[in-house]
């Protein structure tokens, strides 16, 4: 054994002679420098000599029995990371850029199930002491084009990963995905992974997860770690498209965790206080502290799965909501919500709608239930004047984009103030009381097709002509003159 530590030791100096020289000479080299060293064979052969010893001491590994080297790497990643991998025979090792082994077809395990596929797996070793199979050790992972299957028994594998020391080596997770499955392994999303990495920040002290991914066509970053001890969870998640920022906190108290969060959107600000328990997840929003403006409560109960968010709020946004970027327009997309598992209802009540107060006294009720998606008894009014509510609807999807289909009853409170809005030609102004009709609206297209229409219990088919189409402009004034329009066109052919 000293022998052999002896020649290990020897080689780690001649790899650090080479190391040096090179430093100290490769930038002196010139026409007569390179002239002297071809005359000076004892140069040269040294040199020539010290390159193939330490060539040869790296492709040592090469002649490793495969099933020995994959026993070996398989015990040393179990200890450090506590990943039970499982390899195929294809093993092959390459010692530039620095000796590592490239594994082709791998798998992880958790509990003797599979948890990733990986089509590309790169292990890089230390080369302190290449003459015993026994002193192989692993130093940083690469994990290329690699899928992973969670669901409810294995959701926190990428935290938990965190637990483990990284001042030997990182772990990388390059062009990857993630399937989040329900208990009967149907997909219910994606994320995409682009790059991940686990290292350990020689400053801080301290273990810290990177990460850019996509979800839904959104990209999103996150950066995450333990503070010192392991009590505490803290991230911060961007999506930059969305322009939110979000700040967590995350506390581990016996079989509960109790969790804080920021979040920043634009200049809007909302704070998150939650807890998660074996089987339930509650949560509550608010703007600050001493008399909210706005506040949600909710939670989601998981066995059985059921959930509940009410709020109440001044001013209610609705392209957070179906917005053609917005998250929940992107997760009704998925279709994860027609499983007839879910039930789900949602109450909100906003004085206002964010960019245009002529609407108010919102009441948005939407309910998932028996795989169907809807928003009856949603109720909203327009100046006071008018009253809508949202009969019979459903929302879904149709060649990827988002519809809502429904019929809308319009209580007019005073006609006479409607016209006035509307400068209606006097001679033009008919009482109204009721307008009944059914409706089919593309969130993505922002186009309404409206049929049936009956005004006072009369269908009018000249009306239904004149607004089969409505197409929504870019802003609130260019809709307020296009409606007014088309509107007073309806009207005239009404009062005939």
């Amino acid at each position: 054994m000293s022998k052999t530590n002896f020649f290990v030791k020897h080689l780690k100096n001649i790899n650090n002679f080479i190391n040096n020289l090179l430093e100290k000479n490769l930038n002196k080299l010139n026409f007569k420098n390179l002239s002297y060293l071809s005359k000076n064979n004892k140069i040269i052969l040294t040199f020539v000599a010290l390159f193939v010893i330490f060539i040869s001491y790296l492709l040592i590994p090469t002649f490793y029995n495969k099933n020995d080297i994959a026993k070996v790497l398989k015990n040393d990643l179990q200890s450090k990371f506590d990943l039970n991998f499982k390899f195929s025979k294809n093993i092959k090792y390459n010692i530039f850029p620095k000796p590592h082994f490239v594994i082709t077809d791998s798998k992880i395990l958790k509990n003797q199930k599979e948890i990733s596929k990986i089509s590309k797996l790169k292990i890089f070793i230390s080369f302190d002491d290449f003459l015993s199979l026994k002193n192989i050790e692993v130093r940083d992972l690469i994990l290329k084009n690699a899928n992973f299957y969670l669901n409810a028994n294995n959701y926190n594998f990428f935290v938990q990963l965190l637990n483990r020391s990284f001042q030997a080596g990182d772990i990388k997770i390059n062009n990857s995905n993630i399937f989040f499955k329900n208990i009967k392994d149907e997909v219910l999303f994606i994320t995409k992974i682009f790059k991940m990495k686990y290292y350990f920040h020689s400053k801080e002290l301290k273990n810290i997860f990177y990460s850019e991914n996509e979800i839904f066509n959104i990209p999103f970053s996150v950066e995450s770690f333990f503070d010192e001890d392991n009590k505490r969870f803290l991230s911060t998640i961007n999506l930059n498209l969305l322009k939110l920022n979000i700040e967590n906190e995350l506390i581990f108290e016996n079989d509960k965790k109790v969790g804080k969060s920021k979040f920043n959107l634009n200049k809007i600000k909302r704070l998150v206080e939650y807890k998660i328990e074996k089987n339930s997840f509650d949560f509550h929003i608010f703007d600050k502290i001493d008399q909210p403006s706005s506040s949600y409560k909710g939670n989601f109960n998981f066995k059985p799965f059921y959930a509940n968010l009410k709020g109440i709020s001044a001013e209610i946004n609705l392209n957070y909501l179906f917005g053609s970027n917005a998250i929940i327009a992107q997760l009704l997309k998925t279709e994860i919500f027609n499983s007839k598992n879910i039930d789900f209802k949602l109450t909100i009540n906003a004085d206002n709608v964010y960019n245009n107060a002529d609407f108010g006294n919102i009441n948005l009720n939407s309910k998932i239930q028996d795989g169907f998606i809807d928003t009856d008894n949603t109720k909203f009014e327009w100046r006071n004047f008018v009253n809508f509510e949202l009969l019979e609807s459903l929302i879904f999807v149709r060649d990827g984009e988002l519809i809502l289909d429904g019929k809308l009853k319009i209580n007019v409170k005073d006609y006479k103030e409607v016209y006035k809005f509307l400068l209606t030609p006097k001679n033009y102004r008919n009482k109204i009381d009721q307008i009944d009709l059914n409706f089919t609206y593309n969130f993505d297209k922002k186009i309404a097709a409206l049929n049936n229409i009956k005004i006072d219990n009369k269908i009018n088919e000249n009306i239904n002509k004149i607004l089969s189409k409505v197409i929504l402009k870019k802003n609130d004034l260019q809709n307020k003159i296009y409606f007014k329009n088309l509107l007073n066109e309806a009207i005239k052919s009404y009062a005939g």
